[in-house]
C-alpha cells in the first residue's frame, strides 16, 4: 500500500499582519489627529504647554469627555440623545432653586436632581422603545420641553434666569470637595473634574470590553432583531443606556454648578451636537454597533485643545465653529475609509 503525503501544505495559523489589526481600532484616528493638533498649539503658541494652559484645556475637555462618553455608549448602542446639553442645565437649576429658595438640604437637592434625571433618561428610552419613534425625534422634543421648563420655571421661582448665591447654601463647601474642588499637581492646578472625567472613562471601557452588558450594547446598536432573537434584553441595555447620559449630565451639571456657584437657565443649550461630535472624531458610527468610550474623551480632548488653542493663538473664535464642521466631516470618512480597508462591515 502506498501512503500520498501532502508535504506542500502548511497548516499552522498564519499571524495576521498588526496594521489592519490596529486600524480596526475605533481610536486610531482620534488618537492620530490629538497628536497633531497638540503639537501644532504647542509649536504656534507660548501659554499651551505652561502649566496653567495644560490646566485650562484639561478642565474644558473633561466636562464635555463625560458627557462624550456617555453619548458615544448611548451611540455604540444605537441611539441618540439630542437633551442631554439642556440637562446638564436642568440638574444644575433644580440644586439651585430648592437650595436657594426653599432651603432644601443641599445633600437632598443633589438625590432629588439626580432623580429627576434618571427618571427622564427612563422616560425618554420608554417613549423610543415602546413607539418605535426614533430616538432623534424623541429627545428632540425632551430637548425643547426642557430648554422651555429652565427658563420659565426658573424666571418663576426667582424673578430671573439665573441662580446665585449657592456659595452662601449651608454644606456648599462639603459637597464643592467632590464637584468643584482642585489640588496642585506638577504646577498644574487640577480640577477634580478632570479625576471624574478619566475614572468614568475606565469605567465605561471595562464595562465595554470586558463585561456581558458591554457585548450587548454593541449588539444592539448593530442588529436590534438578532439580539431579542439569542436572549439580549433590548429593553434594558437601551433603558440603561439613557439613563447613564442623564446621569452624566447630572454630574457634568454638578461639577459646573460648585465650581462657579452659579448656573443659567440656558446652560447646555447646544452643546448635546458637541458630545456627539466627539463621539463620532473618537470613532462611534452614526449606524450603531461600533465605537469606543476612549475614542470619545480622545475626541473631548481635541475640542478642549482647539478651544483653548484659539483663544491661546489670538484667533477669531468663529474659527471653531468651521474646525468642528471639518472635523466631524474629516471623522466620518476616515472612519468609512478605515473600515473598507480593514473590512470590518458597517
Amino acid at each position: 500500500m502506498t501512503v500520498a503525503v501532502n508535504a506542500g501544505i502548511d497548516e499552522r495559523p498564519t499571524r495576521a499582519h498588526p496594521l489592519p489589526t490596529l486600524l480596526r481600532r475605533p481610536e486610531v484616528g482620534a488618537l492620530v489627529a490629538t497628536l497633531a493638533i497638540f503639537l501644532f498649539f504647542s509649536l504656534s503658541t507660548q501659554a499651551f504647554l505652561t502649566p496653567a494652559g495644560i490646566s485650562t484645556w484639561l478642565y474644558s475637555a473633561s466636562l464635555f469627555g463625560i458627557m462624550a462618553v456617555a453619548v458615544a455608549l448611548l451611540m455604540i448602542g444605537g441611539e441618540f440623545d439630542l437633551s442631554a446639553g439642556a440637562m446638564t442645565g436642568t440638574t444644575g437649576l433644580i440644586v439651585g432653586v430648592v437650595t436657594t429658595q426653599w432651603e432644601l438640604n443641599i445633600w437632598l437637592a443633589l438625590v432629588l436632581a439626580l432623580a429627576v434625571a434618571l427618571l427622564i433618561g427612563a422616560g425618554n428610552a420608554w417613549v423610543v422603545m415602546k413607539t418605535g419613534l426614533p430616538s432623534f425625534i424623541v429627545t428632540l422634543a425632551a430637548f425643547f420641553i426642557l430648554q422651555g421648563c429652565n427658563l420659565a420655571l426658573t424666571k418663576l421661582f426667582t424673578g430671573s434666569v439665573a441662580i446665585q448665591g449657592m456659595g452662601a447654601v449651608p454644606g456648599f463647601d462639603q459637597v464643592k470637595v467632590f464637584f468643584g474642588s482642585s489640588f496642585p499637581f506638577l504646577g498644574m492646578d487640577v480640577k477634580i473634574s478632570i479625576v471624574w472625567w478619566i475614572a468614568f472613562t475606565a469605567l465605561a471601557t471595562w464595562v465595554l470590553l470586558r463585561t456581558r452588558p458591554g457585548n450587548w450594547i454593541f449588539a444592539v446598536g448593530g442588529q436590534v432583531t438578532s439580539s431579542r432573537q439569542v436572549g439580549v434584553p433590548v429593553f434594558k441595555v437601551k433603558l440603561g443606556l439613557f439613563m447613564t447620559t442623564a446621569g452624566a449630565g447630572w454630574l457634568v451639571g454638578m461639577l459646573q454648578l460648585f465650581d462657579v456657584s452659579t448656573v443659567q437657565a440656558t446652560t447646555g443649550v447646544g452643546q448635546e451636537f458637541i458630545y456627539i461630535i466627539c463621539a463620532v472624531v473618537g470613532g462611534c458610527l452614526l449606524t450603531g454597533g461600533y465605537g469606543s468610550a476612549i475614542g470619545a474623551a480622545l475626541g473631548a480632548l481635541i475640542y478642549g485643545m482647539t478651544l483653548q488653542g484659539i483663544v491661546f493663538a489670538q484667533w477669531d473664535n468663529n474659527w471653531l465653529k468651521a474646525f468642528l464642521g471639518g472635523m466631524l466631516l474629516l471623522a466620518v470618512l476616515v472612519n468609512l475609509l478605515v473600515r473598507r480597508q480593514s473590512g470590518v462591515r458597517a
